[in-house]
C-alpha cells in the first residue's frame, strides 16, 4: 500500500498575534498626503494600491492630526478625528481617537489604560 504525504494548507487557521495594526485610506488628495506623512513613522509600512492605500504598523502607530494639517497646506486644527474617519475606509487593531491624535494598537492589552481597561484577573 502506497502512503502519500500531504502537504499542509497555507490556508490553515492560525490565531496568534501578528503584532500589526493598520487602516486603508482612499486614494485620493488627502489619502495620499496622510500616507505620505505615516512613511516616515518608524515601524510603518505604506503600500500604495490602484483604488486605496494600506497603512500597516508594528505594535502601535500615532496619526498626529497637526503633523497632516501642515502636510496638507491647512492651519493647525484642521485634520481632525472626522477628516481622518473620512478619509479611512477600514481599520484593524484597537482604535483610539485623541484631541490631537489617533492612536492604533495591534494588541488591545497595550490600549487598556487608553479605554479605563482593568487587566488584573477578577475574583
Amino acid at each position: 500500500m502506497t502512503q502519500f504525504k500531504v502537504s499542509e494548507s497555507p490556508f490553515k487557521s492560525d490565531n496568534s498575534p501578528s503584532n500589526m495594526c493598520g487602516f486603508t485610506l482612499m486614494n485620493n488628495q488627502v489619502g495620499v498626503v496622510v500616507a505620505e506623512v505615516m512613511r516616515t513613522k518608524p515601524n510603518v509600512r505604506v503600500t500604495p494600491l490602484p483604488s486605496m492605500i494600506r497603512v500597516d504598523a508594528l505594535n502601535r502607530m500615532d496619526v498626529v492630526y497637526d503633523e497632516i494639517s501642515e502636510a496638507l497646506g491647512e492651519e493647525a486644527g484642521y485634520f481632525d478625528a472626522a477628516e481622518f474617519e473620512e478619509s479611512m475606509s477600514t481599520h484593524y487593531g484597537r482604535m483610539i481617537h485623541e484631541d490631537d491624535r489617533t492612536i492604533m494598537f495591534a494588541n488591545p492589552e497595550d490600549a487598556a489604560e487608553y479605554i479605563g481597561f482593568d487587566l488584573t484577573a477578577g475574583r
